[in-house]
């Protein structure tokens, strides 16, 4: 007989927006959340019998019910709350996996009398994992989609040549990217003291940046590890950082043709390809720490 194996069931993809009022000041909250079950659920799907299941309109309610009765601090604090509820309020439920993408808003400066006009800031959606056993926490950060370039202070040469090489050695060059990573904190137990996420958040995401724009790079890898090290090296709270970094080709322009010269050091013009791309990706980690972060972050 064919065995069950490991299974979950949830719903996805909530959209909930939160505005507290602070009198003609208003704040947003902008979450799409995602919740996802799993424990004593054999008989569910071996006979068809429900009485494990909590359906999943009503983790939804849940998500809309809890950002009204706790409001909504952070994504990762959101997050603790959702799945500490299903995993302790429900027996059969022994372990809960919340997943938030986060959308901001910045304030519009008017001459209205009311703070209650915004615009979406940003490019970048804010991301978090949180898991919960009824016992441990795992908490993974990050963010996607944040497209930054260096114009210059880029290199790629001395690599390995073969009879299909055609790429030419290149000394300055532009070096864009659009960041895709994830953050593991150490904070496990709720005995231990829980970081302040936002602060993290935007502090990780800072020092990513300043490590981005610092590094001379001779090869996007090396930058990826300068990113992920800084913030090792920055952030006590963290202990693993992954990155999958798509390097957006810009190539020279052969402007020859027309009698240009299009020379990097004269201000040149590039095309920016989208497709193919050279994909770099990597975890760096604490010493003595394991890593836990998918390598694939499509899956996390």
């Amino acid at each position: 007989m064919p065995i069950l194996g490991q299974n979950q069931y949830g719903k996805a993809e909530n959209r909930v927006v939160k505005i507290t009022r602070d009198g003609a000041t208003h704040h947003i909250k902008d979450l799409n959340v995602s919740v996802s079950l799993s424990g004593d659920m054999d008989e569910v799907h071996y006979s068809g019998s429900n009485a494990h299941v909590l359906p999943t309109d009503t983790t939804k309610n849940t998500v809309y019910a809890f950002a009204k009765e706790h409001g909504i601090e952070s994504a990762e604090q959101f997050g603790i709350h959702l799945a500490r509820h299903f995993v302790t309020s429900q027996e059969p439920i022994h372990r809960a996996r919340i997943r938030i993408e986060e959308y901001a808003w910045e304030r519009i400066e008017h001459q209205g009398k009311g703070e209650h006009s915004f615009v979406r800031k940003g490019q970048e959606p804010r991301l978090a994992q949180i898991t919960y056993d009824g016992s441990s926490w795992e908490v993974v950060s990050g963010l996607k989609d944040l497209t930054v370039m260096n114009s210059t202070d880029s290199e790629f040469w001395g690599y390995v040549k073969d009879k299909y090489t055609t790429l030419p050695e290149a000394y300055d060059r532009i070096l864009a990217t659009e960041v895709s990573g994830r953050w593991r904190f150490n904070w496990t137990d709720d005995e231990q003291r829980m970081p302040d996420w936002d602060e993290s958040y935007e502090q990780t995401r800072k020092h990513l940046l300043q490590a981005f724009a610092e590094t001379y790079s001779l090869s996007l890898q090396q930058t990826l590890y300068q990113m992920g090290s800084r913030i090792i090296e920055h952030r006590g709270e963290i202990d693993e950082v992954r990155f999958s970094l798509p390097n957006k080709h810009h190539f020279l322009v052969d402007l020859e043709p027309f009698g240009l010269k299009n020379a990097t050091e004269d201000g040149a013009v590039y095309i920016a390809a989208d497709r193919p791309y050279g994909l770099i990706e990597a975890t760096v980690l604490r010493d003595g720490c394991e890593p836990k972060i998918p390598v694939d972050l499509t899956n996390l």
